[in-house]
């Protein structure tokens, strides 16, 4: 306090002085965390966190060495408590305020331990988000598509969707396809986040499974750029073409792709019963990426306002794809 820093003080005045610094002195009040493991049984914990307790240990075994705090000061978050903050902000929506509440610590911090621990998640896609790395897999994948409308050799479905971003002048437009408010880079490149629709997005390239799970995501394309574009530039179509996941291996895509031998679209205008017969089979065999399109629109329209921090935050580190990993 500057009153230290007065020379001319009497004894009485000093103590007065130090008695007045320790009744300042406010001690620290630390919540009384809960053990969510212990007590929630199985169903009450998944409603809670989205993932089963075993799934969860899962995550928290492959990230606590990258999340954990590097002091036990201040009465530092575990992984484990890190974990399940940003699975119930993702699995809830909920205020990142209470959520600080509830663990003991303010918005901010919350904002930035969300943030850390999403994007160590994220650091796991090359583990569990790829292509089929062997023979059997491969053969898995064409029966599995097969099985849906006798579609032969398709080991995934193919298509774009919009992540949308905040326009250059930092207004938001409303909601609409697969997207979350994220800033755009503006400056002179910013027109070119508007896409075809008038919005600022980002061209997300997704493969899907017939499992709807997740086998490739590129996501560094700006909004006005084409899908077919998108695929071009990428290492999957290389990849196709050189056949690296079997021989005469292909994908199915909507009618914005060019048909190639590994990538075929339906017929723009079928004639014959044939080629009516081959339309129904390859739009019900890109089904599954159709179902995973609703479902990312679900995910998208449920999120609020505070998540744009996170994903500005992706935007800046790379890492625009983190969210959909979960």
């Amino acid at each position: 306090m500057f009153l230290h820093n007065i020379a001319d003080l009497n004894s009485d005045d000093e103590d007065f002085i130090e008695l007045l610094n320790i009744e300042l002195r406010i001690p620290r009040v630390f919540h009384e965390r809960i053990n969510h493991f212990e007590k929630w049984n199985d169903n009450e914990f998944k409603q809670r966190f989205r993932l089963s307790k075993p799934l969860v240990k899962f995550v928290i075994d492959k990230i606590a060495g990258e999340i954990s705090s590097k002091t036990k000061r201040n009465n530092a978050l575990s992984p484990e408590e890190m974990v399940l903050i940003a699975l119930r902000f993702l699995a809830c929506e909920s205020l990142l305020t209470i959520l600080g509440e509830l663990s003991g610590v303010d918005k901010s911090t919350t904002s930035r331990l969300i943030t850390k621990t999403i994007r160590a998640i994220a650091g796991l896609h090359s583990e569990f988000i790829e292509m089929p790395s062997n023979a059997e897999d491969v053969q898995r994948l064409r029966e599995s598509f097969y099985n849906i409308r006798k579609f032969p050799r398709c080991i995934g479905a193919l298509d774009c969707t919009h992540l949308r971003i905040q326009s250059p002048g930092g207004q938001d437009a409303a909601l609409d396809c697969t997207h979350l408010r994220i800033q755009s880079p503006g400056g002179q490149d910013a027109e070119r986040y508007r896409n075809r629709k008038g919005f600022f997005s980002q061209n997300v390239q997704v493969v899907c499974d017939s499992d709807l799970l997740i086998r490739n995501i590129v996501c560094r394309w700006h909004g006005s750029a084409r899908d077919s574009t998108i695929f071009n530039n990428s290492s999957l179509k290389v990849k196709l073409e050189n056949e690296e996941f079997g021989e005469g291996s292909l994908v199915v895509g909507d009618s914005g792709y060019a048909v190639r031998k590994y990538l075929i679209a339906p017929l723009a205008n079928p004639r014959t019963p044939a080629e009516h017969l081959f339309n129904e089979s390859q739009i019900r065999t890109r089904n599954p990426w159709q179902i995973l399109e609703r479902l990312l629109n679900i995910f998208s329209m449920s999120h609020r306002y505070e998540q744009e921090t996170l994903w500005r935050d992706a935007l800046e580190h790379g890492n625009a794809d983190f969210l959909l990993l979960l």
